[in-house]
């Protein structure tokens, strides 16, 4: 049996739902649905705009502004469909800020696990 940790847990509610003798959840979804966040974040654009967004709420051009701004390759349309994919893996959620979406992490977790991975590849490469 494969033992997880409460911190790796993809969802909190996966200890609650999961049968007996099935503490992480994998035999009620939580691997399926921990696949799908790993699955989300599987992209280095979608990897710097969670890293970006860990230091609090922004819109989609000051993303495109600090992953490099339309010299980098990386424009408004493609930062919009990155976010799109984040929201759809309820990693990020949008709110207003006047007439713009304000983007920002669901919670801190997902940023805490880009950061292990970062640091993982350094130590790792």
């Amino acid at each position: 049996m494969i033992s997880v940790s409460k911190h790796m847990q993809p969802f909190a509610s996966d200890s609650r739902d999961a049968p007996a003798g099935d503490p992480a959840g994998f035999r009620a979804g939580g691997q399926a649905r921990a696949a799908s966040l790993l699955q989300a974040l599987g992209n280095p654009i979608r990897l710097a705009i969670v890293r970006e967004l860990a230091g609090g709420g922004l819109c989609v051009h000051e993303l495109v502004d600090r992953l490099g701004g339309q010299g980098s390759g990386i424009a408004q349309p493609l930062v919009s469909q990155h976010l799109r994919v984040l929201r759809s893996a309820r990693v990020v959620v949008a709110g207003r800020r006047g007439k713009e979406n304000l983007y920002e992490l669901v919670d801190s977790e997902v940023a805490g696990l880009v950061a292990r991975a970062l640091e993982h590849t350094r130590r790792h490469p």
